[in-house]
């Protein structure tokens, strides 16, 4: 044999190899990745279609605008409750059509993901910690599971950022992940910097009351590390529960302390109305005598704000709010910020339409309005 003849074998076999390893199921075709638990996984190079389960989940794909790859959604999506207020998927009403694969908050069925037509090639599920037996459910399933935390835009703030990345990995949108990360940046550093013109001892004091958690609360639920209050550097009357040691992300706080704190400005979450009358905020600013004799009651300083948390933290409501309540407690820095049209933009960035107009019809357009005790 020549040698031309031997070298022309060898790149023969070369080129067959090349064409052998691109086929499906082979090393070319898949890919390494960390989930947020430290577990390492093998799962497609290309990762086009994909459930999320647990709080939130659905959200950040939203964000990162690979939601047109989900195949199936859980329990929530679907059925809902007749007030919607979460922002991704009032923007996206197409959710409330796919098969279900299991129920809301991470129960998730194997029987109704091994049903699935077409099959996920991967499964998202945050509070993967928290939840457990995610090994377990992925032997099941037979479908990779990438654990993922949720985190938040205060104390958490890293470990939301690193969910975003390794979902951004896992779907080829790098790029995207980064934006969403610099855009909550972005509009963290605009809040601060509007704020920031007013001194400390000149920053009059509020709260924010009905405040959301795992349903609708009543006027005593409040969260001492409220974002837009951080954010604005505000003077949070319920703050001093919280410390850089010991972070309270929601609390119950007695009436006596409300009384005693006296805030100048009042907030409502308005996710409370959905409680019964004289069950939520709003009625009992109305009948109590006590609370009526409150600074910001007298004065009719109470102010509707987008629910905080609905299937856990909409991060698009919590900026939507920081510039509204920027543009009541610091009116000249906020003076060039219409917050509904902002809210809007904000929605439309991140889950890629309007939401907040829709939201506030169900609450009699008190979001973002001066409401009326009387």
């Amino acid at each position: 044999m020549s040698k031309k003849s031997t070298v022309t074998g060898a790149a023969v076999i070369w080129m067959v190899c090349l064409v052998w390893t691109a086929l499906p199921g082979h090393a070319q075709d898949s890919m390494s990745i960390t989930d947020s638990m430290g577990r390492e996984l093998t799962i497609p190079a290309q990762v086009d279609r994909v459930i999320c389960s647990n709080s939130g989940c659905l959200r950040l794909l939203t964000y990162l605008q690979a939601h047109d790859r989900v195949v199936a959604v859980d329990s929530i999506e679907v059925k809902g409750s007749p007030i919607d207020v979460r922002p991704y998927a009032i923007a996206n009403p197409q959710f409330k059509n796919y098969p279900i694969f299991g129920e809301f908050r991470g129960h998730d069925s194997p029987e109704l993901i091994a049903g699935l037509d077409p099959q996920p090639q991967v499964m998202f599920k945050t509070y993967a910690a928290r939840s457990g037996g995610i090994d377990t459910l992925q032997d099941k399933i037979n479908i990779p599971i990438i654990g993922l935390g949720y985190g938040n835009l205060t104390h958490s703030r890293e470990e939301l950022n690193e969910s975003l990345r390794i979902m951004g990995k896992a779907l080829g949108v790098e790029d995207r992940a980064e934006e969403v990360i610099a855009y909550f940046n972005d509009l963290q550093k605009d809040l601060e910097q509007r704020a920031a013109a007013i001194p400390e001892d000149q920053r009059i004091s509020c709260y924010i009351g009905g405040l959301g958690q795992r349903g609708p609360h009543g006027f005593q639920s409040t969260e001492p590390s409220y974002a837009p209050f951080e954010f604005l550097g505000a003077n949070n009357v319920a703050g001093v529960l919280s410390t850089p040691e010991k972070r309270v992300s929601h609390a119950n706080v007695a009436k006596e302390k409300i009384l005693f704190w006296d805030p100048e400005i009042i907030f409502i979450d308005i996710s409370t109305m959905r409680l019964d009358q004289g069950a939520n905020a709003l009625d009992q600013l109305r009948t109590d005598m006590a609370y009526q004799s409150l600074s910001a009651a007298h004065n009719g300083l109470i102010y509707g704000v987008f629910p905080y948390n609905s299937y856990t933290q909409n991060f698009e409501s919590i900026f939507a709010n920081a510039y509204f309540i920027g543009k009541i407690l610091y009116p000249e820095q906020f003076a060039d910020i219409d917050p509904m049209k902002k809210a809007e933009d904000i929605s439309s960035f991140l889950n890629g339409g309007p939401a907040f107009e829709e939201i506030n019809t169900q609450f009699d357009s008190m979001g973002f309005s001066n409401i009326n005790l009387h």
